[in-house]
C-alpha cells in the first residue's frame, strides 16, 4: 500500500457564487486552507460536493480547478460515480488526464441493478480508466448493500486499492481490513471516526474535514500513539459540533460556517434550504467558539 494514501482526505464541497455558478476562487481558498492544515489529499466531486446536482460542465470545472490548485502537492481521488458506466468512464479518463491519483465511484443506483451488473460496472471502470479504483460503500444513500464476500470479490484484484466505508457496520470494516491488510480502508462517518480507527482504518474521508481537518489529524495521531483518551476527547468535540450543525442542516451549516471563516462558499444548491439570520447567528454563537 502507498503510505501517501493514508490519512485525512476532506470530501471537498462545491462553493457557489451569488449567481449559483461555481466559485473557483473560494474553492482554491478551501484547498489552500486544508493543505496548510496538513491533509493527505482530497476526495473530489463526491456526495459533499453536491455532485448529483452539478451539470456535466460544472463537474469538469471542479475536477480541473482542484487539479490546477493542488498542483501535485497532495493525493487526489476523483469521485466519478454515475448511473451510466459510459459517463463514469468519461469522468475517470478526464481525471486521469488531469493527474489524479485514483478514482472512486458510488454504485450505480435508482434502477436497482443486480450485483452482477454492478460488478461489471466497476470492472469496466477499472479496465478502461487505468487508474486505481477505490470502492464507495454508502448503503444508506445508494440503496446498494454489499456484504463481505462481495467486497472480497473486488479487493482480491490489484486494480481495486480499497474502500471508502460510509457505514456503521464496523464489524465488516474489521473483517475487510483483516483479510486485506494491504488495501486501504477509509472511514466515512465523521462522527464515528474513532470507531474506524479502532477497527483498522487507514484514514478518513469526510464532509466536516472541510473546516476542521486539524481535529481529525490530531485524533488520528493521538490514537496511533496510544493516547486513546486524547483521541476520544477530540471525537467528543467533533461530535458536539456535528450535533449542533444538524440543527440547521449539516450541508447548509457547513457552507455558512466556512463563509464565517472567510471563505465565501455561498449556499447549498436547491432543494437545500436557505439559512436565515437567526440560524447564521446560531452558528456564530454555538459552533465558531468550538473550532
Amino acid at each position: 500500500m502507498d503510505g501517501r494514501f493514508k490519512g485525512i482526505f476532506p470530501a471537498l464541497l462545491t462553493p457557489f457564487d451569488r449567481d449559483d455558478n461555481i466559485n473557483k476562487q473560494a474553492l482554491a481558498q478551501l484547498i489552500e486552507r486544508n493543505i496548510r492544515a496538513g491533509v493527505s489529499g482530497f476526495y473530489v466531486a463526491g456526495s459533499t460536493a453536491e455532485v448529483f446536482m452539478l451539470t456535466e460542465s460544472e463537474r469538469y470545472q471542479v475536477y480541473e480547478t482542484v487539479a490546477e490548485v493542488a498542483g501535485g502537492r497532495v493525493r487526489l481521488i476523483a469521485h466519478i460515480g454515475a448511473i451510466s458506466t459510459k459517463q463514469a468512464v468519461e469522468y475517470g479518463r478526464l481525471a486521469g488526464s488531469l493527474g489524479y491519483d485514483a478514482v472512486s465511484a458510488v454504485p450505480p443506483f435508482y434502477y436497482k441493478f443486480t450485483k452482477e451488473q454492478i460488478r461489471r460496472h466497476y470492472f469496466t471502470i477499472a479496465s478502461e480508466v487505468g487508474l486505481p479504483v477505490l470502492l464507495y460503500n454508502f448503503p444508506d444513500n445508494s440503496g446498494v448493500s454489499f456484504g463481505f464476500e462481495d467486497f472480497a470479490g473486488f479487493l482480491k484484484n490489484p486494480e481495486f486499492i480499497g474502500l471508502k466505508h460510509t457505514s456503521s457496520d464496523y464489524f465488516m470494516l474489521q473483517r475487510i481490513k483483516e483479510a486485506f491488510p494491504d488495501k486501504l480502508v477509509y472511514n466515512g462517518y465523521d462522527e464515528m471516526f474513532i470507531c474506524g480507527l479502532a477497527t483498522g482504518c487507514d484514514g478518513g474521508v469526510g464532509s466536516t474535514y472541510n473546516f476542521m481537518a486539524d481535529k481529525f489529524i490530531r485524533m488520528m495521531e493521538k490514537y496511533q500513539k496510544g493516547d486513546t483518551a486524547g483521541a476520544y476527547t477530540e471525537q467528543r468535540v467533533v461530535n458536539r459540533i456535528i450535533g449542533t450543525l444538524k440543527k440547521v442542516g449539516v450541508m447548509e451549516g457547513t457552507k455558512e460556517l466556512l463563509c464565517q471563516l472567510g471563505i465565501d462558499c455561498g449556499r447549498a444548491r436547491s432543494p437545500y434550504s436557505v439559512l436565515g439570520e437567526q440560524e447564521r447567528r446560531f452558528i456564530a454563537a454555538e459552533v465558531l467558539p468550538l473550532l
